[in-house]
């Protein structure tokens, strides 16, 4: 029988092994499991065969594309990018710039305050021959799906730097003290060279230091943070995000120097996302998109970009007409939606000759005299 030190050594591995494997880190994963299998050869050495054989029959995959140098710095590759001690894992998920053109769909709002924090480093110059320097730093607040992240992507691209996204699962320890040692090996790094640095999500890592909830160690990485914030280059763009505002140490607000507010998306821009999100598609089914756009009204762009992906699969596939897959996709969302919603989903389901209205009826649970009576007349 196996003792309680070597069932607790056991589990260490496994939690060890799942970590890498759901971080996508491959090359830490094989130098792991080398490890192991060179520990398991005298004591369980059917194991170490085993594992030795995963290892060759599966190839490692090729390196990851390097930055290209010019205008936009990439990681110094002599120091590489930090991780933590224990895991090896990365502390950022890192992204070259992407070239692509493709705003992300807002509001005037927002746009204006993205544009400004781009033509602020564009034209740096100009600022500094009056004393000034670029926005540092800015938080992005809505719910989840509304283009936080995206937008923090497309600004890299804009700049031509590459994004840093801050891995809460490598940067968090069991260990004491080796969070915040995590963390501002993390901020150093990304303090050295011009990027976008996102810390999503985080409410995770900044709560209100008056939460006796909280151990002493996140308290420690709130006032790690606000430090880092007052401290950060006009070389770098500092971002974070957060769902839940309202649990935010309010000393972090004060450092940001922009506050951004992503709102749920407006019928108007669940319409333009709907025509993006058809891509290719958009000709084709050109008559359904303000059906389209009026089912998924209050819906994030995450979901409407889900569903309509797998509305193009299907008729990729062959797998149903679009009169069927849109029947399943009414079906399915006409009970979450509002009554008045419903009300003009159903009417447009008519009007444009797409259903009748005993089906648009059925569909929707909107009543066929009200149907009747919104459809009698232009």
């Amino acid at each position: 029988m196996k003792s309680v030190d070597e069932i607790g050594a056991m589990l260490d591995q496994l939690v060890h092994v799942t970590k890498l494997a759901l971080t996508e880190r491959e090359d830490d994963l094989r130098l792991y499991v080398a490890r192991m299998i060179r520990k398991l050869r005298s004591s369980h050495p059917d194991a170490a065969s085993q594992l030795e054989t995963v290892l060759k029959t599966r190839p490692a995959a090729p390196a990851a594309t390097p930055f290209r140098r010019g205008s936009a710095a990439a990681p110094d590759a002599s120091t590489g990018v930090p991780v933590d001690e224990e895991s090896r894992l990365s502390l950022f998920k890192v992204f070259a710039p992407e070239q692509t053109d493709i705003a992300p769909i807002h509001g005037e709002e927002i746009r204006s305050s993205l544009e400004q924090l781009v033509n602020e480093r564009r034209l740096s110059a100009q600022l500094a021959q009056k004393g000034l320097q670029p926005t540092r730093s800015a938080v992005f607040v809505g719910p989840p799906g509304v283009g936080k992240t995206i937008t923090a992507r497309w600004l890299a691209q804009q700049l031509n730097v590459p994004l840093l996204i801050l891995d809460l699962t490598a940067v968090m320890s069991s260990l004491l003290g080796r969070s915040g040692t995590n963390l501002r090996s993390a901020l150093d790094y990304a303090k050295r060279i011009p990027c976008v640095l996102l810390l999503d999500e985080i409410d995770a890592i900044a709560k209100r230091r008056s939460d006796d909830a909280d151990v002493g160690e996140l308290k420690r990485l709130v006032t790690v943070i606000l430090q880092e914030i007052d401290e950060w280059p006009s070389t770098g763009l500092l971002l974070a995000a957060t769902n839940h505002p309202e649990l935010i140490d309010p000393a972090m607000w004060r450092r940001f120097e922009l506050v951004v507010e992503f709102p749920a998306p407006s019928p108007k821009d669940v319409e333009q996302a709907v025509q993006r999100f058809l891509g290719a598609d958009a000709t084709y089914l050109k008559k359904w998109v303000t059906t389209l756009a009026l089912m998924y009204r209050g819906d994030s762009y995450s979901d409407i970009e889900r569903d309509l992906n797998r509305l193009r699969r299907a008729l990729a596939l062959g797998t149903g007409k679009v009169e069927d897959v849109v029947r399943h996709l009414v079906a399915s969302k006409a009970g979450t939606m509002e009554h008045a919603d419903r009300i003009l989903l159903a009417v447009d389901l008519v009007k444009v000759g797409k259903f009748s209205q005993h089906a648009a009826s059925d569909l929707t649970g909107v009543s066929r005299d009200t149907i009747r009576s919104r459809t009698a007349n232009p």
